[in-house]
């Protein structure tokens, strides 16, 4: 590995070690065994090269709600496939705890760290893609844009209010089955008052 990936591979446990804000560029730097001028030969600022290691710890996520789990077979956008799919995300709670910890930290933190928001940002389009394909199980790479505005937006949007459900106290938070029974209801009243 060169300057480059040790940067980014030290950057990588820095962030789930400490954080954001707590991260300095001498904690990368001692992590990753090379010089602080690296940082802003490779990366430009230490800023970036922490968007950039944020961008790689979350990018396996999808695959993780989905991969490592059973395969989710139900029709695809149904209630049932609905249910798996948050069963899945919820099941990996336990091992995604400090990427979890630290995109509650990138949206509270956001303004203060707007050398990495830009990047940030464009990636949320790529997660928002992801949502989408998880949930009504066409492949990411083949979504109409209007699908991913709409639907892949409202999956994301779930997933943040469960996110932070989750971290806060999760004996009671949310559930897929209480998921899957609220929309229902909301799909059956909508039905009823349309």
């Amino acid at each position: 590995m060169g300057h480059r990936e040790d940067l980014l591979e030290g950057a990588k446990r820095c962030l789930l070690e400490k954080g954001f804000v707590r991260t300095t560029a001498r904690d990368i730097v001692k992590e990753s065994g090379t010089n602080l001028g690296s940082i802003g030969y490779h990366y430009g600022s230490k800023d970036a090269l922490l968007a950039e290691a944020y961008i790689a710890l979350i990018e396996p996520m999808g695959t993780e709600f989905e991969g490592s789990r059973p395969a989710v077979d139900a029709a695809e956008g149904g209630l049932e496939r609905f249910r798996q799919v948050w069963e899945h995300i919820i099941g990996s709670v336990p091992e995604m705890r400090p990427i979890w910890m630290m995109t509650l930290e990138v949206i509270t933190q956001g303004e203060r760290l707007a050398g990495i928001r830009e990047l940030l940002i464009a990636a949320q389009k790529e997660g928002t893609a992801g949502m989408a394909a998880l949930f009504t199980g066409i492949e990411e790479s083949v979504l109409p844009d209007d699908l991913v505005e709409t639907e892949g937006r409202f999956y994301t949007t779930l997933l943040n209010g469960l996110m932070v459900q989750w971290l806060f106290d999760p004996d009671s938070a949310t559930t897929a089955e209480q998921l899957t029974e609220g929309l229902r209801r909301v799909m059956d009243r909508a039905a009823e008052n349309g």
